[in-house]
């Protein structure tokens, strides 16, 4: 079987690129030609793009590189229609899968999409295309599939969360060799994860930064994209005495005793991996504007308190990411009573997302759908 996969991002890499391996193990024949990054290409394939030349954040970005994304649609399709795959797999990345889904299923291409667009917040009437174009959808959020089958009558597979399954293939760390490999010292760690996109980087760390001599008695380490180079965060941090560890992110939260963390998919990673945390996100002013009117019925913006309909994490947009609001939430998070309430509901959190195997059950389902 010949699959074309398309991940616009890192956490889809991420993703993507353990459903190959599934894949890999049931198809021993198996082809595969992606959009994607190292992690997908570690697995086996060929390369188009990386999601690096691809992320554009917030409405703003998208129009000022409306060009190369329209480029990027253009070569897309004919890349498929010369490849011609025996099944589309789109990971999320919706603006622009959405759009492929469209055109595969005009070529008669089927279309497999794993990772809904959550047009749940947004966007609902995405849900006509949807019906449209795609013809299996695997959900990984609990509440997803009930939206889908029951208010909108489209069926669609509940498959768990990968994460799980990402976090469970990882081995232990040797936490020593560690601190030492990367220069930080025994103080209690907090994470800064501002991001992987250059512009939000930029607006995060700046602000997450004022907190390094505030909380004197802990050491500020940096979770470094893989799609960034050293040199860039440097331009930020400048003098402030900060580390930062390149592409391990889940090494660090390993060993991390808080996190400061830009709204996303590190949120939930955050969350998972038993680790205190304030969610901060503040975008480009008239991006956010128009997303803030567009995003209907949604209390939430990270996926913690999304899953779990309360207020586990704080949650700091916009203007309230400020250094004052920061530091009141940060003093919190270390308090022991506090952290005890955030375990709790950690684990909860856990239990409802499903449990392991999310990676195995969509490749099953993708080969009996085929």
């Amino acid at each position: 079987m010949k699959y074309y996969i398309i991940a616009g991002e890192a956490s889809g890499d991420l993703h993507a690129s353990n459903l190959m391996k599934a894949l890999k193990e049931k198809d021993t024949h198996i082809q595969f030609r992606f959009w994607g990054g190292d992690l997908m290409q570690n697995v086996g394939g060929d390369l188009v793009k990386h999601y690096r030349d691809l992320a554009f954040m917030g409405f703003a970005e998208v129009l000022l590189n409306l060009g190369t994304i329209l480029n990027n649609i253009k070569f897309c399709k004919q890349d498929i229609i010369n490849y011609r795959p025996d099944i589309l797999i789109l990971v999320d990345y919706p603006g622009f899968n959405m759009r492929i889904a469209e055109f595969a299923k005009q070529n008669n291409i089927p279309v497999h999409y794993y990772i809904s667009p959550q047009i749940w917040a947004w966007k609902e009437n995405r849900i006509k295309k949807i019906k449209r174009d795609v013809d299996q959808m695997y959900v990984i959020l609990p509440f997803e599939k009930e939206f889908y089958e029951k208010k909108h009558n489209f069926p669609v597979h509940f498959v768990g969360h990968p994460l799980l399954d990402a976090l469970a293939d990882r081995d232990q760390i040797d936490i020593e060799k560690f601190k030492k490999d990367n220069g930080l010292n025994n103080k209690s760690i907090i994470a800064l994860l501002p991001g992987s996109r250059k512009q939000e980087i930029t607006k995060m760390l700046s602000v997450m930064l004022k907190m390094v001599d505030k909380f004197s008695d802990f050491q500020f380490v940096i979770a470094g994209a893989p799609s960034q180079d050293l040199e860039f965060y440097k331009k930020i941090i400048k003098n402030n005495e900060v580390s930062i560890v390149e592409n391990k992110t889940y090494d660090l939260l390993s060993i991390s005793f808080a996190a400061l963390v830009t709204s996303g998919t590190a949120t939930l990673e955050t969350a998972l991996y038993k680790v205190p945390e304030v969610v901060c996100y503040k975008g480009n002013e008239i991006s956010y504007q128009i997303g803030k009117r567009l995003v209907k019925n949604i209390k939430y913006i990270s996926l913690v308190n999304l899953i779990l309909d309360k207020e586990v994490v704080a949650e700091l947009i916009q203007d309230d990411f400020n250094e004052k609001r920061l530091e009141d939430e940060l003093y919190k998070i270390l308090d022991h009573k506090k952290r005890e309430k955030i375990f709790d509901n950690y684990y909860e959190l856990e239990q409802k997302l499903g449990g392991k195997g999310a990676s195995e059950l969509t490749a099953e389902l993708i080969i009996n759908n085929s």
